[in-house]
């Protein structure tokens, strides 16, 4: 008999419970069980499990677990929640992610451009007043991260006449984007364009990566898209950045803390859009399909898919 599969996480119980009914239904030989219905003797069996930001104190009272399946494409809070003494973890790496970011990337890049933000500001004033228009050719789009979002983003980008530049840790190479990478790079993909996007995975050496030096690298009256971790950017310096006129605008989708406090300043900011956490939600189908196929697999093979990088981050 097959030893029980562990679904631990902190979602509320309705959506884990359907969570477990979408993987049950593509795992029939598999007993998946949410931690909180198993008893002593299931959790010290378990060899898998399946988590959406799990409580470590669970994960911890699961001894024999082979691998961790994260639900979530973003694994840094599961990485540093759990130690480095944590079986491997592996992240969900969706396709249908990848295509509904860059298709919000897409959109979110066309309200800049077609200057959504001033004519919104226009009609509070009652100002009748069009905008010069600008030719996507002549109008560069930075990408920060070339991971499956940030190619998938940037191939869309292409596609919609955009001229595209990227930057991303370690060398990569796209047709028709131009990629940079290093502190050289990085500072000028910054000063090279009129849109930065930033996807960057959150690590020891992104965390508050974007700051006032960086933001003074980037070119006056450019813009800024935040569909990463909020802990990427310096909020204060932003502001700052936003206040003193050197940057336009700012599309923000995820912060330091989630939800938005009602106090922070970003709500009420004129030239901050605030989201809330919308840029690529996880497809439950999709996802529970790749997570069985991973399980699958291993039952066959007995071997890990790929895992994360511990020292990396991701």
């Amino acid at each position: 008999m097959r030893k029980p599969i562990a679904l631990v996480t902190r979602i509320d119980e309705a959506s884990e419970q359907e969570w477990r009914a979408l993987l049950a239904d593509q795992l029939p030989d598999e007993n998946i069980l949410c931690f909180r219905d198993m008893n002593g003797g299931q959790r010290k069996s378990a060899e898998i499990a399946i988590v959406a930001d799990p409580n470590p104190a669970q994960v911890a009272e699961l001894p024999g677990l082979a691998w961790i399946q994260s639900l979530w494409a973003g694994v840094e809070r599961l990485v540093a929640e759990l130690g480095a003494g944590a079986p491997p973890i592996v992240r969900l790496v969706d396709p249908e992610l990848s295509r509904v970011m860059a298709e919000a990337v897409l959109a979110w890049t066309l309200y800049l451009h077609r200057d959504m933000p001033i004519y919104r500001r226009q009609q509070q004033d009652r100002v009748w007043e069009q905008q010069p228009y600008r030719h996507p050719s002549r109008y560069t789009v930075g990408i920060l991260g070339l991971g499956a979002l940030g190619m998938a983003s940037a191939h869309r980008l292409k596609q919609a006449g955009f001229v595209v530049k990227g930057w991303s840790r370690s060398p990569k190479e796209t047709s028709g984007v131009e990629s940079f990478t290093g502190d050289d790079g990085l500072n000028a993909v910054l000063g090279g364009s009129d849109l930065v996007v930033c996807l960057m995975p959150l690590t020891d050496e992104t965390r508050g990566l974007l700051d006032s030096r960086r933001f003074a690298a980037m070119m006056e009256g450019a813009a800024l898209i935040n569909f990463a971790r909020g802990a990427i950017v310096v909020d204060a310096d932003l502001i700052a950045s936003l206040d003193a006129g050197h940057l336009s605008h700012a599309v923000l989708d995820v912060f330091h803390e989630e939800p938005l406090p009602a106090a922070s300043p970003f709500w009420h900011h004129p030239k901050v859009t605030v989201l809330p956490h919308i840029s690529a939600p996880t497809d439950q189908h999709t996802a529970a399909a790749i997570v069985a196929a991973n399980i699958r697999a291993y039952r066959t093979t007995g071997e890990l898919p790929q895992t994360v990088d511990i020292e990396r981050g991701y």
